[in-house]
């Protein structure tokens, strides 16, 4: 046997390997996933709110994940927002970005990557949005500009505080200026919020990028972070080439970016029901005695304007 026949006979071997391997669908459906000591069973990282007990790790989790995480199993209520046209630009790369919508939809079951909720969070109503990074990576395209609009909306309606759990890569690329608009509009939106002094509190997950950090992810009136999340703009090779010097290991985790004062604490995902519902009923308070004394300053104005005619 020549060489060239042991070649032939090793890539046929090598095709038959390959073959017996799961398909990348096979794997996201199985009850395993990866982690530091390899494969772990889904139900004992949901159990543990999907966190690693081995290495901490936060794992990304869905939407609904999130929300019964935050506000209890059935305690919340998903709110149907505004659905813009899918594909104004017809995008076509190695292939249609209407297949790739409906592809991200059968995975998720989501209509885009943002989602938004109503609920309570101990006894005070609350409305609470999260990126699903399952869906496109987490960017951010015409839907889901209009579904955090539509949450910061409902949020002035319904006078609550606004939470929001950011994630993603930035702008979807398919949707190009129609996508870069979303940063402007969501920044406008959270303007609006803030003049109604309704608290706006941000917790970011891992990872938040790009034009989703550049715009409203970073406008919050507190910043928490779950442990060990991807916080940045530009990816760290960028940057590095761009200063020219050796960036350190923790450059852009949320505990370099709490040490330099873009995230004011760093909590693990257990804690983060407890930590926001602490600062909001700090907040809640100062508005309601600042209301009171706005109410007890127009009743004196008005009794000293009477007793003066």
């Amino acid at each position: 046997m020549n060489w060239l026949t042991k070649a032939i006979k090793f890539g046929e071997k090598i095709k038959r390997v390959l073959k017996k391997r799961p398909s990348k669908e096979e794997i996201e459906n199985s009850n395993w996933t990866s982690c530091c000591q390899g494969p772990v069973l889904k139900k004992d990282l949901e159990e543990n709110l999907w966190v690693c007990n081995l290495c901490g790790k936060h794992h990304r989790i869905s939407c609904r994940q999130r929300f019964d995480i935050f506000f209890g199993k059935n305690s919340y209520q998903i709110l149907e927002t505004p659905n813009p046209e899918e594909d104004p630009l017809e995008w076509v790369d190695t292939k249609p970005y209407k297949d790739r919508l409906k592809s991200a939809r059968k995975k998720t079951n989501q209509n885009c990557a943002v989602m938004i909720a109503k609920g309570r969070l101990d006894g005070t109503d609350v409305t609470v949005g999260a990126i699903n990074f399952e869906f496109i990576g987490g960017s951010v395209g015409a839907a889901e500009g209009e579904a955090i609009i539509y949450g910061v909306q409902h949020a002035i309606d319904n006078k609550t505080p606004f939470i929001f759990f950011p994630c993603g890569g930035g702008q979807r690329m398919f949707q190009s200026a129609i996508a870069l608009a979303q940063m402007t509009r969501t920044t406008i939106a959270i303007n609006e919020l803030k003049k109604n002094n309704l608290p706006y509190i941000i917790c970011f997950t891992d990872p938040t990028a790009g034009g989703i950090t550049a715009s409203f992810a970073m406008l919050g009136d507190i910043h928490f972070a779950e442990i060990g999340s991807l916080i940045a703009f530009a990816g760290k090779r960028v940057v590095q080439a761009t200063v020219k010097e050796e960036l350190p290991p923790d450059f852009q985790t949320a505990e370099f970016l709490e040490k330099h004062g873009f995230v004011d604490r760093v909590i693990h995902r257990k804690d983060v029901k407890k930590q926001i519902s602490t600062i909001l009923s700090i907040l809640l308070k100062k508005e309601t005695e600042v209301n009171s004394k706005i109410s007890n300053e127009t009743s004196e104005l008005i009794i000293e304007s009477r007793e003066a005619s």
